[in-house]
């Protein structure tokens, strides 16, 4: 939203739009290269966690996926509740890998083994995209888009998964502590879970983005009025 507290005009608001398909854009390009890079190596280094991490970038490029759809209608502000609806789901997606990624680790099952690639890329991840995220939180929070704040979050969850796969890497790497990884990881579980349960209701921006940044100046309508 605005700094007056109301919603842009119709030439700001396109241009909002514009950059946030311009975002999502970057954000999908991304994480299908992600995908491709983290997939391949954690098959050459017989990594379940990289494997995994690859996995989890689709999931990041179906949420960015359902917003850009959403940005190319005449009235995106009507097809809000599905993609929100989408976004939910791709929340409980990655729940579930990373909760079934991080048992199958800590049985033994699978084990996050040296990769040189995985590190690169995963520490790429923790730099590029949290501005990925911020970018798109402002844009959405100003045009009041509950679905771009939503996916928004999607993506700094995933960062704090890049993060979780980095350490592990290297710890495992260094001291051979093979479960630090998994142990991180379902810490993300419940954030995944609780962000996944807001966007299906709705709340994602009210509840979600207000947690997070309860000092922000520029709240949304919904925000508001529960102040």
């Amino acid at each position: 939203m605005t700094s007056t507290g109301t919603r842009p005009s119709g030439e700001r608001k396109q241009v909002l739009q514009k950059r946030i398909r311009l975002i999502v854009a970057v954000t999908i390009a991304y994480n299908l290269i992600e995908a491709i890079v983290a997939i391949g190596a954690g098959m050459a280094a017989s990594s379940g966690a990289l494997i995994g991490f690859g996995l989890d970038s689709t999931i990041e490029v179906l949420s960015a996926a359902a917003v850009a759809w959403q940005f190319t209608r005449t009235d995106p502000e009507r097809w809000e509740k599905g993609t929100l609806r989408i976004i939910a789901l791709a929340f409980f997606a990655l729940a579930a890998y990373v909760a079934t990624n991080s048992v199958l680790s800590l049985t033994g099952m699978l084990e996050a083994e040296h990769s040189t690639v995985g590190i690169v890329l995963t520490a790429l991840s923790v730099v590029i995209m949290p501005f990925l995220s911020l970018a798109e939180r402002r844009t959405g929070r100003e045009l009041g888009s509950a679905t771009a704040v939503a996916d928004s979050k999607q993506t700094l969850i995933c960062t704090y998964l890049s993060a979780t796969v980095l350490i592990g890497l290297l710890l495992n790497s260094l001291f051979g502590w093979w479960w630090a990884d998994p142990l991180a990881a379902l810490v993300i579980v419940g954030f995944a879970l609780r962000e996944g349960i807001e966007a299906w209701k709705g709340d994602a921006c009210a509840t979600s983005v207000g947690m997070l940044l309860e000092d922000d100046p520029h709240p949304l309508p919904d925000q508001r009025r529960h102040r």
